[in-house]
């Protein structure tokens, strides 16, 4: 990622959020903080959601109107945040007072927490902080007091103690929501990121996206294809897993409800069941799958 700021695929994220907002509908999704944050406009936005035959130029933005141009893969982002979003209502209904948000980038839940008594650690690297801090001032955005921001550098920090010097009770009830992160990972990586959530006290629930595992060889290459480009940008990919590897997992660690569906079967059920992923899904779509698992 950039040191001086977020990285691309926060960025990408947070556009493509952005763009749902005003242009795709039905509307997945509802943040009004969303083009705030960023201080874009209708007129930029609607630039970088045009087909590519008919973009002007591409220069640095290349990768951001790849993440806000393709349909299935902006309405995966707003799916995968809305799910997060939905099972920490019913967490939050049910009495749970904290969420922690790992590789928070430019999420915006914190600042529109509708949740009496919930507070929300935003997890990320120090320099995708800084920049977000400077945007919430110049945006005009409140920053509630139940917001903590918890910057971590995996290289020199732990989670653990970074967390716990911030106030986060161990001993607490919590929902960890880890989007968009866990490709980025050594497999090593994010089992050790689970066992520490597991050991949280009762009850516990965990919500992230994962690639799966290509089981064909056509599957594989599209695959490989991808990773190649996200490696290009600094940003490569390290793990995979298939739904009975990562769920074999899961069970081992502790957790004992799972819930594993496909990037598609999300997006379909917040769409009213429309029939726009009929038949074989997106190829941006079809490795993505949407994890939560709780004990």
């Amino acid at each position: 990622m950039d040191i001086e700021g977020p990285s691309r695929t926060a960025l990408v994220t947070a556009y493509a959020r952005a763009y749902h907002q005003i242009f795709d509908r039905p509307r997945i999704l509802t943040d009004p903080l969303a083009t705030r944050l960023l201080g874009v406009g209708v007129d930029e936005l609607a630039e970088l959601g045009r087909p590519a035959a008919d973009r002007a130029g591409g220069g640095g933005l290349g990768v951001l109107r790849l993440g806000v141009g393709d349909r299935p893969r902006r309405l995966f982002f707003a799916a995968r945040a809305r799910f997060a979003e939905d099972r920490v209502a019913e967490a939050a209904a049910a009495g749970v007072e904290q969420v922690v948000v790992l590789g928070a980038g430019l999420d915006t839940f914190a600042y529109r927490n509708p949740h009496p008594g919930l507070r929300v650690f935003e997890v990320d690297h120090p320099a995708t902080q800084a920049w977000k801090h400077q945007r919430l001032a110049e945006s005009g955005i409140d920053l509630p007091e139940r917001v903590t921001f918890v910057p971590v550098d995996f290289e020199t920090d732990t989670l653990a103690t970074r967390l716990e010097d911030t106030g986060f009770s161990r001993t607490d009830p919590a929902v960890f929501v880890w989007l968009g992160v866990v490709y980025y990972l050594t497999p090593d990586a994010v089992r050790t990121t689970l066992e520490y959530i597991v050991r949280q006290s009762e009850p516990v629930e965990v919500i992230f996206d994962y690639l799966q595992a290509a089981d064909t060889n056509k599957d594989r290459a599209q695959l490989q294809a991808r990773a190649h480009r996200a490696a290009a940008v600094g940003e490569p990919w390290f793990s995979y897993f298939t739904p009975d590897d990562i769920a074999a997992q899961l069970r081992t660690l502790g957790f004992t409800d799972i819930e594993d569906r496909p990037a598609t079967d999300l997006i379909t059920g917040y769409l009213d069941g429309s029939t726009e992923f009929a038949g074989e899904p997106p190829e941006a779509l079809r490795p993505v799958r949407v994890l939560r698992a709780s004990r």
